[in-house]
């Protein structure tokens, strides 16, 4: 197979540094607006609070419905590409935006998420795991590289599963953690309901679509939430290159937002034929750290952006609740 991992939900070395591509992205969300479809609702979280705007000038001209000097313009809710998606604040986990955020859809990659965590709560990182692709057919499918044989730590197998997404790194940990993989995706299920995601099932540790693997964008923040409390998980997710001890070239992150958004320090993209663009992002901005999350994407990074930008300026709510 060879080391480098390749599919259409992640980016190529040469995607990653062409500075070109990150400008055109850029000018995208900066000057172009979504004109598709209408207006998200925020259909089962908190309203923003009302802000008063002047009437003055409402007959016409180009000052009509302007704010008077000293008012705060409204912030208008954000229109996205997203089937589905949903903004988490972190330090209570309320859900402040919602667009059919409960609705069941295939995550793709972003099944790795859980697979991580699983693998993380279960297992020494630093222990050496004799590899055992055999019998998983690639296929069109991103991979990191592995073949039977190899020797990698679980540190490195997470990487290998997170950066570049690799679906082999999933059958690898899966099989060195619970015996195999049937074993493994129970304990993902497991972990799932621990954590009261109600939208969600899992068939296979990757993401690839198959009957029955389906979560909802809420879902998704919420795990992301919950794994981001693990340091070594956090670390990973930030990371944009990683060197395994192998033969093999380095790994490069296909999170692309950890170029383009400066206060992005992860989480996840996915995309399959059945999925479309999913992902999950974070940033952190004045202390305070926000997770969106996006199922059915036909622009994930123009739609990440605009949430986190939307989510950012929004009141932040006291917690009178306990828990992670």
């Amino acid at each position: 197979m060879g080391y480098v991992g390749r599919n259409r939900d992640n980016a190529s070395f040469a995607t990653l540094a062409a500075v070109a591509i990150l400008a055109s992205l850029l000018s995208i969300y900066w000057f172009t607006p979504i004109s598709s479809g209408n207006p998200v609702v925020c259909d089962d979280c908190a309203p923003a609070p009302a802000i008063s705007v002047s009437k003055a000038g409402a007959g016409g001209g180009s000052d009509a419905g302007a704010p008077a000097v000293g008012e705060i313009s409204p912030v208008a809710t954000p229109v996205i590409s997203a089937k589905a998606g949903a903004i988490v604040d972190d330090r209570c986990g309320r859900l402040i935006f919602s667009k059919e955020a409960h609705r069941r859809l295939a995550p793709a990659s972003l099944t790795k998420i859980a697979a991580a965590i699983v693998a993380l709560e279960a297992a020494d990182v630093n222990k050496l795991v004799d590899v055992d692709v055999d019998g998983f057919y690639y296929g069109d499918s991103t991979v990191m590289g592995l073949e039977t044989g190899m020797r990698l730590t679980l540190r490195d197998l997470l990487y290998g599963l997170l950066l570049p997404s690799g679906n082999d790194a999933a059958v690898a940990i899966a099989r060195h953690v619970a015996g195999d993989v049937p074993a493994f995706v129970a304990r993902m299920n497991a972990k799932a309901k621990s954590l009261g995601l109600a939208d969600t099932h899992f068939t296979n540790p990757h993401g690839l679509d198959a009957p029955g693997h389906y979560s909802s964008a809420y879902d998704m923040a919420i795990l992301a939430r919950y794994a981001m409390k693990n340091p070594l998980f956090a670390e990973i997710v930030r990371t944009k290159t990683w060197q395994p001890q192998w033969p093999g070239p380095e790994l490069w992150n296909g999170n692309l937002l950890l170029w383009l958004y400066p206060e992005s320090d992860g989480v996840k993209i996915g995309w399959t034929e059945g999925a479309g663009q999913t992902m999950v992002a974070t940033a952190a901005s004045g202390g305070r750290r926000l997770f969106v999350a996006l199922l059915g994407s036909q622009d994930r990074y123009t739609d990440a952006i605009r949430l986190l930008d939307w989510g950012f300026q929004q009141p932040e709510e006291a917690c009178n609740v306990g828990g992670w």
